[in-house]
């Protein structure tokens, strides 16, 4: 169950760095090199230098990516680049975006979440890579700068109410806008009852990781670590919880993104066969455009249908009969996991149809994917990709369900929308050694 505590964040003093948004940026894992290099341009203090800096040509052992992190956020502590809070404190997040012709507003709360790995449900696999760099930076600097994309049921909607009102009567303390327009706003909250009630609120709700899952396991990682190694918290801030961000998939504003998949590689690959393939399993129909064929998928959301484009041709597949994923599927896999529009199409045409099986996704020999449908499509029409698949999005309500069964989702079935941003709250661990 949810344990979760106030903290003494660091935040960027603004009469040093100016505008917030400079200093800011996406989850290391969206930092791009062209983002990379656009970060360190935009400000010399910029987050980016710490959770992803730029490697030198004499990197050692003694001076390298995570050295650098580590001196300069102490510098910026230092120097009051960084400045820590006086008071323990939630910290309120708004973010406020446009969604398929919305606007939309998500409502989360910054807070130290303590680790309890077989109490918090995880959906998605993760890979050695980013874990090995994440706990390589956490050793060099004991610091926590992400967030841990949570999420949690809450019908009641307790924690907004508790909010509500300290919101609407101060102004944000944090007020940025990222590079997609969209405005991310942060209320420091250190009234005690308000505090209590959403500790309360929360203590009996199950966690789920939206997004983070590297950051989470890395972070379990440390502290085991540090266990180990005898060392013992010396403050509420160490190596023991870590900083999360809670949001309820009961409030509006919970908006997830179809990643969608392009394929290549396949031998002898023949539309026309493929679709006759398709059609014991699938009811099989043709568009004359694109847009007809993403109207059709979103039309068919809930009854397993999956878009298509070839190089000539455009069309819907919806599933016949859902008991087929029974044969398709590891009986030991829940009905909710077999039931995803992800696994159908893993399951029942990528491996089925097309022979790309678990091994070839996960050493993404034959696909690779994107959230921009205009450009999978571009990608199938100029021949650089063989099919691109258009999905519709995973539901927040289905990443519970299947999180519940303690099983994770295949590759790549979420992508939250927005991210939420690097540099907006940090903690320092304390801790005797």
């Amino acid at each position: 169950m949810a344990q979760i505590i106030p903290f003494k964040g660091y935040r960027y003093n603004p009469a040093v760095v100016g505008n917030m948004s400079d200093v800011v940026t996406p989850p290391y894992d969206r930092v791009y090199p062209d983002v990379q290099k656009a970060c360190y341009q935009r400000s010399p203090n910029n987050i980016v230098r710490i959770i992803k800096g730029l490697s030198e040509a004499t990197d050692s052992e003694s001076n390298n990516v995570y050295t650098r992190a580590a001196q300069s956020l102490d510098t910026w502590i230092a120097d009051e680049v960084l400045v820590r809070d006086l008071e323990p404190a939630f910290y309120a997040y708004h973010q406020t975006y446009s969604f398929e012709g919305e606007q939309l507003t998500r409502k989360g709360v910054i807070a130290l979440g303590k680790l309890e790995p077989e109490k918090v449900h995880a959906h998605e696999k993760t890979l050695k890579g980013p874990k090995a760099d994440r706990l390589k930076l956490m050793q060099a600097t004991e610091a926590n700068f992400g967030h841990i994309f949570m999420l949690y049921d809450d019908p009641e909607r307790a924690t907004e109410k508790a909010l509500q009102t300290l919101v609407e009567s101060n102004a944000p303390l944090i007020n940025v806008v990222d590079t997609d327009e969209n405005t991310h706003q942060v209320w420091r909250i250190t009234d005690a009852t308000v505090i209590a009630t959403i500790q309360a609120a929360l203590n009996d709700k199950d966690l789920y990781i939206a997004d983070g899952h590297h950051r989470y396991e890395t972070a379990v990682n440390f502290m085991d670590e540090c266990q180990e190694k005898g060392w013992k918290p010396s403050a509420p801030e160490s190596f023991g919880v870590r900083m999360m961000t809670l949001f309820n998939v009961a409030e509006p504003g919970m908006s997830i993104r179809p990643i969608h998949r392009l394929v290549h590689g396949i031998n002898e690959f023949e539309a026309t066969r493929f679709l006759a393939a398709a059609a014991e399993h699938f009811n099989v129909e043709m568009h004359n455009t694109v847009d007809a064929m993403m109207a059709a998928t979103r039309t068919g959301l809930g009854q397993h249908t999956v878009g298509c484009v070839t190089g000539d041709l455009i069309f819907t597949l919806t599933l016949k009969q859902v008991s087929i994923m029974n044969e398709l599927v590891d009986s030991d896999r829940s009905e909710d996991y077999k039931r995803l529009d992800v696994t159908v199409l893993h399951a029942a045409i990528l491996d089925r149809l097309l022979g790309v099986d678990a091994k070839a996704l996960e050493e993404q020999s034959n696909v690779t994917y994107t959230v921009d449908a205009a450009h999978g499509v571009e990608m199938v029409q100029s021949g650089e990709e063989q099919l691109f698949f258009y999905l519709n999005a995973t539901s927040p309500e289905e990443v519970v369900r299947v999180a519940d069964h303690d099983e994770k989702m295949p590759q790549k079935s979420t992508d939250f929308y927005p991210k939420l941003l690097t540099g907006l709250v940090l903690t320092k661990m304390e801790m005797t050694k």
